[in-house]
């Protein structure tokens, strides 16, 4: 039997419609809100009137419009709400305290000091709790605490046989972390939190669908299909690292062979630079010292060996951006992660040149590859977004939910 319609909940929908428009944009008339929502002049009309009166938004001078007439510009103001975002990665923490355009005011950056779930945790709650207090934003104005954390993720922020933490199967970070922060805690992987992130404040913020390829200690995605996150049945779409690049290739800790985690990860090309180093290869890189950021910098400046690695990484990261945009037909590719930093100009070039060759329906559209500005900060920018994301977006699972038509939801 159909479920009827829920009018409130629907009301609720257009709201979060209306602001995302807003957010969208920079600067957006009422007239203009109902021209991209398909809503009515009246109805839009009501809902600014209440973001006006939450405080949401703000009225921020006007332009002109249809006979002369002037139109007053809306705009979300960034001190309604703040989020703490924290990236989580086996080797580093990243903390970025956002307003709610999505605007990184406070950005922090700690090794990960102990390897015992307990005493770790308790250090990412700590040190948040630090930052809001010394950027002196009132607990009423904190949203959330968001967590970008390695994967894979249950539906209640369990880690499950997580690769690269060992230790920490099983272990409930999500709950975890609350209970010691002491705010609501949203929680998602890294690499979609990052596109939550380029959703909220950058290069994907009017993008119907787009896909984001994270390059960090391992390599991930994040998609948007018709401006929804996407997380597959099993919450664990998008898994773009999975991608055989290489049928022959080395085995993978997924169980394949030839990867493009496996082949174009940090320690992969490292592990490359070293046995070319061993065979005798001329270049300024030294086995003893040698790391994934001596390796970008040396192919930056031009070093046939590190520059030569660094092109056949950008090679097999193409092989697998081809087979995604081919599979979903998105209108953007966006490289971000901290592994983009040094190279992501060469990454953006190769793939962007895969891309428009040998996609099959690039005589139809011309697929955008983009390197986003907050590549450095993706996940912890993301993380924040997280907050934002789950309180204000348009979301049609929760609709569809809350109106008794689907399953629990995703994230909390």
């Amino acid at each position: 039997m159909q479920m009827g319609t829920n009018l409130p909940k629907v009301g609720t929908y257009n709201r979060a419609v209306v602001l995302e428009a807003v957010q969208a944009s920079d600067g957006i008339s009422r007239v203009q809100i109902a021209a991209v929502t398909g809503l009515t002049p009246q109805a839009v009309s009501v809902i600014v009137r209440r973001l006006l009166e939450d405080g949401l938004v703000v009225e921020d001078g006007s332009a002109p419009g249809a006979g002369g007439k002037p139109r007053t510009i809306l705009r979300v103001d960034p001190a309604a709400g703040y989020a703490l975002g924290i990236h989580f990665d086996p080797g580093e923490v990243s903390y970025v305290l956002a307003d709610l355009a999505g605007r990184p005011l406070v950005k922090l950056h700690r090794p990960v000091r102990g390897a015992e779930p307990e005493p770790v945790v308790r250090t990412l709650a700590r040190t948040a709790r630090r930052l809001l207090k010394e950027a002196g934003v009132p607990d009423h104005k904190v949203l959330g605490v968001g967590l970008a954390s390695p994967g894979p993720l249950d539906p209640d922020g369990v880690i499950v046989t997580p690769p690269r933490l060992p230790g920490w199967d099983g272990v409930p970070i999500r709950s975890l972390l609350e209970r010691h922060v002491g705010y609501p805690v949203t929680v998602d992987n890294d690499a979609t939190a990052a596109a939550i992130g380029e959703r909220w404040a950058g290069l994907a913020r009017a993008v119907p669908s787009f896909a984001y390829l994270y390059l960090g200690t391992g390599i991930g995605g994040g998609l948007f299909l018709d401006g929804q996150v996407y997380r597959g049945r099993t919450l664990n779409a998008a898994e773009f690292g999975h991608v055989t690049v290489m049928p022959d290739g080395p085995e993978c800790y997924c169980g394949n062979r030839g990867c493009v985690e496996a082949l174009c990860c940090p320690s992969a090309m490292v592990a490359t630079v070293r046995e070319r180093l061993a065979l005798g290869a001329e270049s300024v890189l030294r086995r003893g010292r040698l790391s994934h950021a001596a390796l970008c910098a040396a192919a930056a400046a031009g070093d046939p060996l590190a520059r030569s690695v660094a092109e056949q990484a950008a090679d097999r990261l193409a092989d697998a951006a081809v087979s995604v945009v081919n599979m979903l037909d998105v209108d953007l590719l966006v490289l971000g992660g901290p592994a983009v930093r040094e190279l992501g100009g060469l990454y953006r070039d190769v793939i962007g040149r895969a891309v428009s060759t040998r996609v099959l329906a690039r005589g139809l559209q011309a697929v955008r590859v983009e390197v986003s500005p907050i590549a450095a900060d993706a996940a912890a920018i993301g993380a924040a977004s997280l907050v934002f994301h789950v309180t204000y977006a348009p979301r049609l699972d929760r609709l569809v939910r809350e109106c008794g038509g689907g399953p629990g939801g995703w994230p909390r």
